[in-house]
């Protein structure tokens, strides 16, 4: 860290490397990052540990008992379709099992088998038994561990400071603005790389509190085009009518998918709308323990006794694998070919994604359980190890362009606190309702209607009722919802 003064301010500081986020692929960023002999900042909106109640969508997939990793990189081209990039999956999936034994070193404790190895379920779209975890507490878990060695790292975490725009010179990143949600005030931070790796977008069809997708919304304003938007995955096992997701992880202990006949059918008929429910009554003394928080969950928020009654399911969104285009080291990427044959890619100098923020091909149009988060951390790993040794070779500049950025962003804050326009309810209402007819509708119609509906929103605004400057939550909402409708506007656009 340096600190100095720049012109046009009093006083600023300055960090070679700057994490966007608080999930596991930011953690891990900034592990890499200060393994790698700097001392990155991380920076995020919310308070230190809020990751750690993101959505349990299933444990982490590795090649555990398997010669190799090569049926797990069939499995996950095989569910990602002709979209998914065989070389990234490639990559990721080789990485599974050092990822997870490096968990388990830090002390990760993971459920385990009679033969002393980590418990592993088959699920869906898995050729054999592959997901290993903590049961439905696996997100929580990650995130702790990580959370305890970027600590031992002594690494700097600023929270309540939401990001809102990436200062670039020439394509080249000088530094972030950011806005001090406890104060009100706009604070620059100069830096010679910053990594994207907050969470995904899917509060656009629930609620922004689920996912804003910061760092995607940051990628978009500085040119960069995002990559895989016309595929939103579906958490199947979403309970019907409020939102709570149940990982699928509980399909590997005993737990089934039935529809309203009683049948066993498959992800893939919730995902069509067949009204279904899951069955949990078959789950053994052993796995319940492994699913106490589902259970309460459940309890708390339908009166439902799991080892009883069985709970009513629909699609929902859950996550998100749309974001930046990156390298295998996490750069972000741009095509520089004059034909546009994407074989001239070429790397917003300085500018790093991963996790929910990236978008590596892996994927594909489909979502192999126990993918993300292996992905997350495999991604932040190679993006803070990259940083480390990019940004020792490089000086700071770009003052002039902060200061640029700074006015620039005052003026956007003014010009939201206006009294005209939509209620933040309003719009969140209304944009969930857009983005849900857009995904059903899927044809040309339906992206005008989409791209309509956004403009219309635009034009009316976001009226606040709060003109304060500290602690004003409807500002967060307003800046995080301008976010979530240029990434409404990038999935429209997706399909051209």
């Amino acid at each position: 860290m340096r600190l100095g003064p720049l012109e046009g301010l009093d006083w600023m500081e300055a960090w070679d490397v700057v994490v966007v986020g608080a999930g596991p692929a930011a953690l891990r960023a900034a592990i890499a990052c200060s393994d790698g002999g700097l001392s990155p900042l991380m920076i995020d909106g919310s308070g230190i540990g809020s990751a750690s109640g993101a959505n349990p969508i299933s444990g982490i997939a590795a090649s555990i008992g398997e010669l190799d990793s090569t049926s797990h990189r069939d499995d996950t081209v095989a569910a990602g379709g002709d979209e998914a990039d065989q070389a990234s999956a490639s990559r990721v999936c080789n990485e599974s099992v050092s990822t997870l034994a490096e968990l388990e070193q830090w002390g990760l404790v993971v459920r385990r088998s009679s033969d002393g190895l980590p418990h592993s379920s088959k699920l869906p779209g898995h050729s054999v038994a592959r997901v290993s975890g903590c049961g439905d507490s696996t997100m929580m878990e990650v995130t702790r561990i990580l959370e305890e060695q970027v600590i031992k790292r002594g690494v700097k975490r600023i929270s309540d400071l939401l990001p809102m725009q990436i200062v670039m010179d020439n394509g080249q990143v000088r530094g972030i603005v950011t806005l001090d949600i406890l104060s009100g005030e706009i604070k620059a931070i100069q830096t010679k790389a910053i990594i994207l790796a907050t969470e995904g977008y899917q509060g656009l069809w629930t609620d922004p509190n689920e996912g804003d997708g910061i760092g995607c919304a940051l990628a978009l304003s500085v040119g960069v085009k995002l990559a895989g938007m016309d595929f939103v995955p579906k958490h199947t096992l979403t309970i019907r009518g409020c939102g709570v997701h149940i990982p699928l992880d509980v399909l590997g202990s005993g737990g089934r998918i039935r529809n309203e006949n009683g049948e066993d059918v498959g992800p893939e008929d919730v995902i069509e709308g067949e009204p279904c429910v899951l069955d949990l009554r078959g789950l053994s003394a052993d796995s319940l323990v492994w699913f106490a928080r589902s259970s309460s969950r459940v309890k708390d928020r339908t009166g439902l006794d799991i080892s009883r009654e069985v709970v009513p399911i629909a699609a929902g969104f859950a996550v998100t694998t749309g974001g930046a285009p990156c390298n295998e080291n996490g750069r972000v990427t741009f095509d520089g070919s004059s034909d546009g044959n994407g074989k001239g890619k070429m790397w917003y100098t300085g500018l790093y994604a991963a996790g929910r923020s990236s978008n590596s091909g892996m994927h594909g149009s489909g979502l192999l359980p126990g993918n993300i988060l292996l992905e997350d951390l495999v991604t932040g790993r190679a993006a803070g190890s990259d940083a480390a040794v990019w940004a020792r070779e490089v000086d700071f500049g770009g003052s002039d362009h902060i200061d640029q950025c700074i006015s620039a962003s005052l003026e956007r804050i003014v010009a939201l606190k206006s009294p005209e326009g939509f209620s933040i309810g309003e719009v969140i209402s209304k944009l969930s309702k857009l983005m849900g007819s857009h995904c059903d509708s899927r044809d040309d119609s339906g992206e005008s209607s989409t791209i309509g509906g956004i403009k219309e929103l635009r034009d009316r605004g976001i009226a606040l009722t709060d003109p304060s400057s500290g602690m004003n939550t409807e500002l967060v909402s307003a800046i995080k919802i301008e976010g979530l409708l240029g990434i409404a506007e990038a999935i429209a656009a997706s399909g051209d």
